[in-house]
């Protein structure tokens, strides 16, 4: 499955990542003005306008005996998807894992456990509110669609620029990175240091 979808995200079947790809967007784009009941409903039937009669004209072939009564969607009849025992509990086990590892990283940045990386999810969630407010999550859902396809080409074609371009980005996070570690570190309050102990008085030796 992760090899099918890397796949048409590079864009090594075109006939097959286009078709894909243009079915994404026009059913994201048909749930801006339709429901979603609406359009799964009428794609169920055009595809029945389309198999039905197709079955039809076999079996009346067959009546007349101008074929031999082969089933037309035989091949993807005897397609086996099933899962299996061992497929569904790794499944079940790498969501299990994602949700845990979710849970465990958003509970380390509400309760403080890295600063640097507590303001930068605060920051995030800034950002977000204000995408809220300008796009929907059906938006974003194409958005994300049109760029899950189309930066892993562009990457392709472009990839040394966009190379030194990451490079020198990853260089300045790194800089602005150490600059406010830097000023956390100096804000901090320093330890109060334990007070040195009072050297005791050496008894004097009596002279006789």
């Amino acid at each position: 499955m992760p090899s099918l979808v890397l796949d048409l995200l590079y864009w090594r079947d075109v006939g097959t990542t286009g078709l894909v790809f243009t079915g994404l967007v026009v059913g994201l784009a048909c749930l801006f003005q339709l429901s979603a009941i609406t359009i799964l409903s009428n794609l169920g039937l055009g595809i029945m306008a389309f198999t039905l009669p197709v079955r039809f004209l076999y079996k009346a072939s067959t009546l007349v005996r101008l074929s031999d009564g082969s089933h037309p969607f035989q091949s993807y009849l005897d397609e086996d998807r099933t899962l299996t025992d061992e497929d569904t509990v790794r499944m079940a086990e790498q969501i299990v894992l994602l949700i845990a590892t979710a849970v465990t990283e958003l509970k380390r940045l509400f309760f403080i456990d890295s600063i640097m990386d507590s303001v930068k999810f605060v920051v995030f969630l800034y950002l977000l509110t204000y995408v809220g407010v300008q796009a929907n999550g059906l938006t974003l859902v194409m958005t994300g669609v049109i760029c899950a396809f189309s930066l892993p080409l562009l990457y392709r074609l472009q990839q040394g620029r966009i190379d030194k371009i990451v490079k020198a980005i990853k260089k300045l996070v790194d800089k602005i990175t150490e600059i406010v570690d830097l000023v956390v570190s100096l804000a901090k309050p320093s330890p109060a240091q334990a007070p040195s102990p009072t050297p005791t008085p050496k008894n004097k030796q009596k002279t006789k």
